[in-house]
């Protein structure tokens, strides 16, 4: 089986700037019985990359720990007997909460070589959030480091308790394992279809939803990823993520080990934009992968200043504002390329190595995917909501949500719909428009709030924002921005009529913002913005006839031309 999987590997290897050969010529690989831990990662580590380094963490007191493929095979078999004789059998669930620290992608590999489920979570759950995530996800175990303990008082008390970096009373010590025998056996093969991870979405409007991933659609899907990303075997990969979410085994984990590449990882408990470069300049990367917000950041430095080996750069999270492409293009001689996926999902689209980037475009369907825009009604348009067809299903989608009474709901009909409005020009480029329940209309005409806040994070004193809409009595709604500052300027009249000046400058007149509000904005625990608690909040106040305290209209501004 693993033969079946490298053969698709090395396919998207040799047509990795040969988009149209990679998309028209590539089959995912029909694998019955697959574990990714055993198969593919332990078959590495037997192979001639079995002293490259698989994991790099350099930590923020300038420690660090190098660990080869051979090193992680031999030490991931030894956690996975310790959690065997520690109660964890195949199909278990396991709640993961550990930061960036090799004990981390141990478990990981150990969990998959048992056939248990991971359930990663990020240290910055609250204790209302473990218990959520252990009694719908039907924890029976629990990893987490000793700083973590606490948060678990009262929370699964039938559940076994490891802890990292203990030992803690009433918890099982972790590095008990490192001294159980590195030959592991399984008890029987593992099916691709057996579960492999449970995520917990980080939903915006509701309560999070459960996803659920196999043992092929999240490795195995994951060669969508890593064909996006541009990578090598032997490529040493920075990706910036928070475990606990699905971005850090995107391009934490799998992509990079499926292209047998190093995964090197700055551990900063708080994040440190020169550190960073200073980082990846001395780790030599040459991949790397960071959301937008981590973008804006480092190009407050000055970028010209660290002499990188970077060959490939891309985003995803959120699309991208072009200016802050241009910057980096500038310096490093590098574009950034904007890519796109779910959690329930691996990368559907993206600017892939070797094409045209087109500004502001999340780039084409990625080989794997058949990608189409429907309109309400079900019908394909130019413009409408990204949906996946199911005819010939990808093996990167998850099989389905995991429903209350823990069965899977397996996705059904002809598309999977992603709940992202998209449009398409005659290229097959993509560009986002805006969550499904995001877009709306001012004056009848339909606003994107993604264009406006591309065009609001250009001016200079803007460092994040957030547009939704303001009721109006004439035009049912306007668009009102919600506006995070640079550091150092304060909120007054004068930088809101410089606002919009500058919105005047580059949008048309139906598609302007017509009030400002500086302001905090309300995020998931992912730092996904909460849209719709703005939008409720607008809609209260103007209910009520309250006038917040930094907000400006453009009233406000009787120069200001029409």
């Amino acid at each position: 089986m693993s033969d079946l999987f490298r053969a698709a590997r090395d396919f998207l290897l040799a047509n990795r700037t040969a988009y149209d050969v990679a998309y028209e010529g590539f089959q995912w690989p029909k694998l019955e019985r697959f574990n990714w831990a055993l198969d593919w990662f332990d078959a590495i580590a037997a192979g001639e990359r079995r002293d490259q380094l698989a994991l790099w963490v350099l930590f923020e007191d300038g420690t660090e720990t190098k660990l080869s493929f051979g090193d992680l095979c031999n030490r991931s078999s030894q956690i996975a007997n310790h959690y065997r004789e520690l109660g964890v059998r195949r199909g278990d669930r396991v709640l993961v909460m550990l930061g960036n620290v090799p004990p981390l992608w141990e478990t990981v590999l150990a969990l998959i070589k048992l056939g248990a489920v991971i359930l990663p979570a990020t240290p910055l759950l609250s204790k209302d959030d473990l218990a959520d995530r252990i009694e719908r996800g039907r924890v029976r175990h629990i990893v987490c480091a000793t700083d973590c303990v606490s948060r678990f008082d009262g929370l699964g008390k039938a559940c076994t308790r490891v802890v990292v970096a203990g030992p803690t009373r009433g918890w099982h010590t972790y590095e008990d394992g490192y001294s159980a025998t590195v030959k592991f056996e399984q008890e029987r093969e593992t099916s691709g279809n057996d579960l492999m991870q449970l995520y917990f979405t980080s939903g915006t409007t509701a309560k999070p939803k459960l996803v659920v991933h196999s043992h092929v659609s999240y490795p195995v899907g994951h060669l969508s990823t890593m064909y996006w990303i541009g990578l090598h075997p032997g490529d040493i990969h920075c990706n910036v993520s928070s475990p606990g979410w699905a971005k850090h085994a995107w391009s934490s984990c799998f992509a990079p080990w499926n292209a047998e590449a190093t995964v090197f990882v700055p551990n900063q408990l708080r994040f440190n934009a020169k550190k960073l470069l200073e980082a990846i300049t001395r780790a030599n990367v040459t991949t790397f992968c960071a959301p937008p917000t981590v973008w804006r950041m480092l190009v407050t430095e000055q970028l010209t200043d660290y002499k990188t080996k970077l060959r490939e750069a891309v985003s995803a999270g959120e699309p991208l504002n072009p200016e802050i492409i241009d910057q980096v293009k500038a310096a490093w001689g590098i574009t950034i390329r904007d890519g796109y996926g779910q959690t329930e999902s691996t990368a559907l689209a993206g600017n892939s190595p070797g094409q045209p980037v087109k500004p502001a475009s999340v780039g084409r369907p990625l080989p794997g995917f058949q990608l189409i825009l429907l309109d309400r009604n079900g019908q394909r348009t130019q413009e409408g909501e990204l949906c996946v067809a199911l005819d010939r299903r990808p093996l990167g989608l998850m099989p389905g949500y995991q429903v209350d009474d823990g069965n899977i709901a397996a996705l059904a009909g002809n598309y999977y719909r992603t709940g992202d409005v998209m449009s398409q020009d005659a290229e097959g480029y993509l560009t986002f428009v805006g969550r499904a329940d995001d877009v709306f209309k001012a004056s009848d005409y339909r606003i994107s709030p993604f264009e406006l806040e591309s065009a609001l994070i250009e001016h200079p004193d803007v460092i994040e924002c957030a547009v939704v809409p303001s009721p109006d009595p004439v035009r049912a709604a306007v668009p009102k921005a919600f506006i995070i500052l640079r550091p150092g300027v304060v909120p007054s009249s004068e930088v809101a009529l410089s606002i919009f000046q500058h919105i005047r400058n580059v949008l048309s007149p139906f598609n302007r913002v017509r009030r400002v509000e500086f302001s905090d904005l309300p995020k998931t625990i992912s730092g996904k913005i909460r849209r719709v608690e703005l939008r409720n909040r607008e809609a209260e106040n103007v209910r009520s006839g309250v006038r917040p305290r930094f907000e400006f209209r453009e009233e406000d501004f009787p120069d200001l031309r029409c």
